[in-house]
């Protein structure tokens, strides 16, 4: 294939391997953010977002699910049967993706090219002076990579596919944030450390400046052309829940579990409540406490990342050995502060393959000065140790079982997040989250992945909300009501105590990023389950450490061939 690179199958361990391998080269080599991203290799063009590139998109996804149909690439042993399930189930959920215009059609303040491009320069190094001109470069790309997302974004308004108003909106206002000194930090940074850098200060304006005209731009174009529907209904809904899942899933009956599992988790809430904040008068308000509570405030950002790096060490102390082995290479992961037009959610950025970039863990302020710690402990659970970076970085350094595609781009939602909420919920069986603050975070988060489920669903299916959903405050008695934003929002509010920024934020994204949201609790109920009869299996010689280990040995997979796996255990 024209662009690819070739390795030798004499290389790797086998032919399918090599052929995984050639993957990831193809891809760095097509898509240069990827390459940035993964820190693989320095392409001097910084992105392609046009129609040209979906097409080429195509084209290497059909090669390469051909080349593993070839006998030449048949699997030669276990481990390469489990490499060959999840190329073909993630290359062939990406080839729908493609080939249906989803891909090119749906984006949000959560994930699009304008927010993928301004990512990019978090991760790029600049200590040497090749370095710094290297993004010179780059910054001067990031206006006629714009260029070629408006190529596709004019091919989807003539095809009368634009998302609604509220995802061109939220993603126009993105850039024009992004022009307000999105680079500022970065240009300070560097010249804090080499003197003035004239160039770079020249190319940030620049890329900055071409932020601001796209965003304008957006509004002026596509606001008007935007889809009047937030719902992208049942069909649309499962290929990307299937995408984000890798399982064949009953929407309906998950709804239904999802508002159960939401009244359970709300009535731990109310009785806790009552214990720390008697004299509140509703939920709402024992929050309000728990905020307030000198016990929990953390001020300033230097005291903030200090307390999240020491849930991050405190984890790694506790549960080597007795239930993970956690690879020395691995145990550093660093905390970061999340640059302004981030969504409020925190997140979690992997490590590059050699490993010289570790991974980080992102808590956005949103413009706050100080921090109930309370909320963010759990989520520290789940963003770093043993959630997302555990489970991240022991994929990336397992080459001798997982293959380089696996490794680096075979991540899925559905497993890397049901393993983070299932991280949680482990964290809080075994006593670090028992005093009633800390308690109530894991709570409020658990809730929320619960509620995710039930408006998620709810919306883009336009369902009824259950027959005992309620009154929501300001929006009256719900139960019975189809699904809209404000009713979502609400729930986010009063039933997983969100604030109004944060509830407003993740209907946003789930709006504009469907079938997302449910791979938390789908991930983790099939983990619990996996688990379950782990127990049930071995009973009292059931162990921990042996369980974990194999399940990650595994690496990312679609959750239906992960509950296939987890029955060998």
């Amino acid at each position: 294939m024209e662009g690819s690179k070739t390795v030798s199958a004499e290389t790797f361990r086998s032919p399918l391997f090599a052929l995984s391998s050639a993957y990831i080269d193809d891809l760095a080599d097509k898509n240069t953010l990827f390459a940035i991203t993964e820190g693989l290799g320095t392409p001097s063009r910084l992105a392609d977002f046009s129609p040209r590139a979906t097409a080429e998109r195509v084209e290497q996804l059909q090669h390469f699910l051909g080349a593993l149909d070839s006998p030449d690439n048949a699997p030669t042993d276990d481990i390469d049967r489990i490499a060959a399930i999840v190329m073909r189930e993630r290359w062939t959920s990406a080839l729908h993706l493609a080939q249906s215009g989803e891909s090119d059609r749906t984006f949000s303040v959560l994930w699009s090219p304008v927010s993928e491009l301004r990512q990019a320069f978090d991760l790029i190094p600049h200590e040497t002076e090749q370095e710094r001109e290297r993004i010179v470069g780059w910054l001067g790309e990031v206006r006629p990579a714009l260029a070629t997302w408006k190529e596709t974004l004019d091919l989807v308004a003539t095809r009368g596919q634009l998302p609604s108003q509220r995802h061109v909106i939220g993603v126009a206002e993105q850039a024009v944030t992004y022009s307000e000194g999105t680079f500022d930090h970065l240009v300070h940074t560097v010249e804090s450390s080499h003197g003035p850098q004239p160039a770079l200060r020249a190319a940030a304006a620049d890329a900055q400046a071409a932020f601001g005209e796209f965003g304008q731009m957006m509004k002026a174009t596509y606001v008007p052309q935007a889809t009047a529907s937030d719902y992208v209904g049942e069909d649309r809904y499962l290929l990307w829940a299937s995408h984000f899942t890798g399982k064949t899933l009953d929407l309906h009956e998950l709804y239904a579990w999802g508002w159960d599992d939401l009244r359970g988790i709300h009535r731990r809430m109310v009785e806790l409540a009552r214990e720390f904040a008697p004299n509140s008068a509703s939920l709402t308000e024992a929050i309000e406490v728990l905020d307030a509570d000198e016990r929990y405030l953390i001020h300033g950002e230097a005291a903030l990342i200090a307390a999240l790096e020491k849930i991050i060490a405190d984890a790694n102390s506790a549960l080597e050995n007795k239930y993970f082995s956690i690879d020395p290479r691995i145990r550093h992961c660093e905390v970061k502060l999340a640059p302004p037009g981030s969504a409020s959610a925190a997140y979690y950025i992997g490590p590059n393959e050699d490993l010289t970039r570790p991974g980080s863990t992102w808590f956005p302020t949103m413009g706050a000065t100080q921090f109930p710690l309370w909320r963010s402990i759990s989520t520290w659970y789940h963003e770093g140790v043993p959630g997302h970076h555990l489970e991240s970085a022991t994929s990336l350094i397992n080459a001798e079982r997982l293959s380089r595609f696996h490794r680096i781009d075979g991540w899925i939602s559905g497993y890397g997040e049901g393993w983070a909420l299932y991280a949680e919920r482990l964290m809080f069986e075994l006593g670090f989250m028992s005093d009633y603050g800390a308690e109530m975070g894991y709570l409020v988060s658990q809730a929320l992945r619960a509620a995710r489920i039930v408006v998620d669903i709810g919306m883009h299916l336009q369902l009824t909300a259950p027959a005992d959903l309620g009154v929501l405050e300001g929006l009256g008695d719900c139960s019975g009501r189809v699904w809209t934003p404000e009713m979502a929002g609400a729930l986010l509010q009063y039933r997983a105590c969100l604030t109004n920024i944060e509830a407003t934020s993740e209907v946003d994204r789930y709006l504009g990023n469907p079938g997302q949201a449910i791979s938390y609790k789908v991930g983790e109920r099939e983990w619990i389950r996996a688990r379950e009869a782990a127990t049930t299996r071995y009973g009292e010689s059931f162990d921990f450490k042996a369980f974990h280990k194999f399940a990650l040995d595994l690496g990312p997979m679609g959750l239906d061939s992960f509950a296939t796996e987890m029955a060998r255990f």
